[in-house]
């Protein structure tokens, strides 16, 4: 059963968001001070985050990725992986993390039966890296890489956020570990959530990313599979990982979009970049099954046809990632 919107494109991705809170203090997500925390009530149990995953495979949703704040400092998230591993129907469980704790959680979560992890990584310099996350250990981030490989999970994708001036000075530092390490890399553009003075500054195209690359490296370019995100992507020849550009700013890739959010607190999006939202708690308290297909259905059907971002400004209001889930 194929979950199509009104403007044709298939839809079989959810991003589920299962907290907020984070153990880090990434300057292009949230405040230095973090978010504030939310009351333990407005937050959506693991029973009701299971009953919004099982009513979305019911309508199309193949793949899910569990994101945050940092899924893996809230308690219980193993035993909840693995219910939702659990689920007919539901043919891709992902998670995307920091690292930090995946050193220790590794082998837990691949028993769980997480298939696919992403791993947010800035910097492969450690101070850079520490300014970048406020804090933040490189070392316990590439020994939660390592712990990942060694417990059976395919090389994690590695997700770096361009900025110019901060990190860009490492395009090809990153490019290398598709070689080294088999790693498959995203470069993303930066990304303003929050109305922020002069952040082109800090702005680095899709096309100037892969140019600096190109310089240096042959590029193939490498088909997406039925679950993949809005990358291009490429292989440079002989590596085992891949080169991924997100163009989130300059070049939208709203045509091909095949997701929709839930936060952890209920709200359900069509688009990172619209403030249109829909509250499923009154369909959570208490559960009603069939209304939160409809109400799911009807975010599908919703999605606009391209968010408004662009390098000149946008409308939305403004977020942090942690809230709506990375």
């Amino acid at each position: 059963m194929k979950l199509i919107d009104s403007l044709g494109r298939n839809i079989n991705y959810l991003r589920l968001s299962v907290t907020d809170r984070c153990n880090m203090r990434c300057s292009y997500c949230m405040p230095a001070a973090g978010v504030q925390k939310l009351c333990h009530e407005d937050v959506l149990s693991y029973e009701e985050l299971l009953q919004v995953v099982e009513a979305a495979v019911g309508i199309g949703i193949e793949k899910v990725r569990i994101t945050g704040g940092e899924p893996l400092v809230r308690a219980g998230i193993v035993e909840f992986l693995a219910r939702l591993a659990e689920i007919k129907g539901l043919r891709h469980l992902a998670l995307s993390t920091n690292g930090l704790l995946l050193k220790e959680m590794a082998v837990d979560l691949r028993t769980a039966g997480v298939q696919r992890l992403n791993v947010s990584l800035d910097s492969l310099n450690p101070a850079v890296f520490a300014r970048i996350t406020r804090g933040g250990d490189l070392d316990r981030v590439v020994a939660g890489l390592d712990a990942a490989e060694r417990a059976g999970f395919p090389a994690p994708k590695i997700n770096m956020v361009v900025m110019r001036g901060v990190n860009d000075a490492e395009l090809l530092d990153f490019v290398e570990l598709t070689r080294s390490r088999g790693n498959s890399v995203r470069f993303i553009e930066y990304m303003p959530v929050v109305k922020q003075a002069g952040w082109q500054r800090q702005f680095v195209s899709g096309e100037e990313i892969l140019g600096r690359i190109a310089a240096h490296h042959l590029l193939e370019q490498v088909d997406k599979g039925a679950f993949a995100g809005p990358s291009r992507d490429f292989r440079i020849p002989g590596a085992r990982g891949t080169i991924g550009i997100i163009t989130a700013v300059s070049g939208h890739f709203c045509a091909e979009c095949n997701r929709i959010r839930v936060t952890s607190t209920g709200r359900g999006k069509g688009c990172l970049f619209n403030d249109a939202q829909t509250d499923l708690t009154p369909l959570l308290r208490p559960l009603d099954s069939s209304g939160l297909k409809r109400a799911l259905r009807d975010i599908v059907m919703a999605k606009p046809e391209r968010h408004d971002i662009s390098y000149a400004g946008y409308g939305h209001q403004n977020f942090t990632m942690a809230q709506i889930g990375g």
